[in-house]
């Protein structure tokens, strides 16, 4: 068997087979988004025998079209949700200091201040800032990781956001916030280290006739169907969950992103940040990525109706963000310069009526007549505590022999205190990996039989062919939609996307 944290075909295979065998399982997962692997994770790491179970890939949905943010929470602060702010704040900071340091890094916030915004705005701007910062200091994250707010001049408003509108400029309000390098590449970490710790990660296979003890498991790429027993089965499906229990209300919400080239905004340091005209608590981003990219976002749109699996923005949505991010930029931008965009359905639950930006973010764990225990809501920044919450209610609902929750204090693979096999140091290894994999960089290159293992996948695009390979012998990729879409994310330009199928496709037939 390869190295414990490795998720490969080999693996899949052997899985499979031990729980068509009848393996004993404690916790079956349904769901191989972020709260699903979060939920596998916890499971695991407390002693459980767990089995997570995904339809398509790990961060196919949802957890693949965040804002790549992990929120402190001051949007809930000012709507006087004092309880999701601070675990928001709690959480981001774990995340930072002990779970995933590797993973998330301070991203500065810029206001620009502009003639068009009144002098009542900028103060509640500054007010929000720094209750942001009591916030911080109050979950106790260093001000070295997570540097205070302040007000800057306007020359370094221009060095931070080169494209910035100067006539008028005022200076600058400048706070930070957490940055994950990638969503899908959290999602894929906190699997691999739920694997580490014992659980079955299975991709590819359909979950149906679902209740409290059992599930049908039916293998997509083979076909084969067969029953498994559990003490408990939990329903992390997202916006899908109501097609596991039908008993639950969700009202998804569309949040659409927009992709540049970074050059179109000069390349920018900061994450300009523009107050949406008529909002209290809501900005539109314009921030900086891997991979040379700028994401804009974000919108918050009611999406009524049958859920797709790839949500598609809106011509509308397209036109707010590029109206609202132009009253801020000296050179505005327009359509022509976009080269990817996406959009994602957060798993609201129904309150009733009102503005989908104005439901609660708060989650729910709910045990249906059936027994199968559901987790609906929530919001990335939070999947830990969320995932804690729905194995303790399975703890106590079910009678487990279980361990303490750990995964406040438990570092993910790539962690510098979960390097995975020892390979050595990542000193000279290329930056962009290194901020992909963290201490476990090295291993990705050593493990590499290919040639020119840190050659990269196309020219221009900062992805190694060792990169690929990986994904495929230890990140659980099957498809060339797992390496392009999920692993590496670049597909979510199409014109990319086209430059490496081939060479994914290589790694594939190996």
């Amino acid at each position: 068997m390869p190295v414990v944290t490795a998720l490969n075909a080999a693996r899949r295979a052997a899985d499979l087979s031990a729980l068509a065998e009848g393996a004993a399982l404690d916790v079956l997962v349904i769901g191989g988004g972020i709260t699903g692997a979060g939920v596998a994770l916890d499971a695991a790491s407390r002693g459980l025998r767990v089995v997570l179970v995904e339809k398509h890939d790990l961060a196919f949905g949802t957890s693949r079209w965040s804002s790549k943010l992990v929120h402190g929470g001051l949007r809930y602060l000012a709507t006087g949700n004092v309880g999701i702010a601070r675990r928001s704040a709690l959480e981001r900071g774990i995340l930072m200091t002990r779970n995933a340091p590797h993973l998330v890094r301070a991203m500065p916030q810029l206001v620009p201040l502009l003639p068009s915004m009144g002098r009542g705005q900028r103060a509640l701007v500054r007010a929000g800032f720094l209750a942001g910062d009591v916030l911080r200091m109050a979950a106790r994250t260093p001000a070295a990781t997570l540097p205070r707010s302040r007000r800057v001049a306007a020359r370094q408003v221009v060095e931070l956001a080169p494209t910035v509108r100067q006539d008028g400029l005022d200076g600058g309000l400048l706070a930070y916030d957490g940055q994950l390098i990638d969503d899908a590449r959290l999602v894929a970490a906190v699997a691999r280290t739920a694997a580490q710790h014992g659980a079955r990660i299975l991709t590819y296979v359909t979950a149906s006739e679902v209740t409290g003890a059992s599930v049908r498991l039916t293998d997509g790429r083979s076909g084969q169907s067969f029953d498994v027993s559990a003490a408990a089965v939990v329903n992390a499906a997202g916006v899908w969950a109501g097609e596991i229990d039908g008993s639950l209300r969700l009202r998804p919400s569309r949040g659409t992103h927009l992709v540049f080239d970074a050059a179109a905004f000069g390349n920018p340091v900061a994450a300009l940040t523009i107050p949406i005209p008529g909002e209290l608590n809501r900005f539109v981003f314009a921030m900086p990525e891997q991979l040379g990219r700028v994401y804009l976002g974000l919108t918050d749109e009611a999406a009524p109706g049958p859920i797709p699996d790839v949500p598609e923005p809106s011509s509308a949505e397209i036109a707010f963000l590029l109206d609202t991010v132009n009253t801020a930029l000296g050179t505005a931008v327009g359509r022509s310069d976009v080269i990817g965009a996406y959009a994602g359905l957060r798993p609201l639950i129904d309150t009733g009526e009102g503005r989908t930006a104005d439901v609660s973010r708060e989650h729910a764990v709910v045990e249906s007549p059936s027994g199968v225990i559901s987790v609906i809501g929530g919001k990335l920044t939070e999947y830990r505590y969320m995932a804690e919450d729905v194995v303790d209610r399975a703890v106590e609902l079910r009678g487990l022999r279980a361990g303490p929750c750990r995964t406040r204090e438990l570092p993910l693979i790539g962690a510098p205190t979960n390097p995975g096999p020892p390979c050595g140091p990542v000193a000279g290894l290329p930056p962009s990996l290194v901020a992909r994999y963290g201490a476990e960089a090295a291993n990705v290159v050593a493990a590499a039989g290919c040639e020119r293992p840190l050659d990269p996948v196309a020219e221009g695009i900062d992805v190694t062919r060792a990169e690929f390979e990986y994904a495929v012998t230890h990140e659980c990729a099957l498809t060339v939609g797992d390496i392009v879409d999920r692993r590496t994310r670049i597909g979510l330009v199409d014109a990319d996307r086209e430059r490496v199928v081939g060479v994914a496709e290589e790694f594939l037939a190996c």
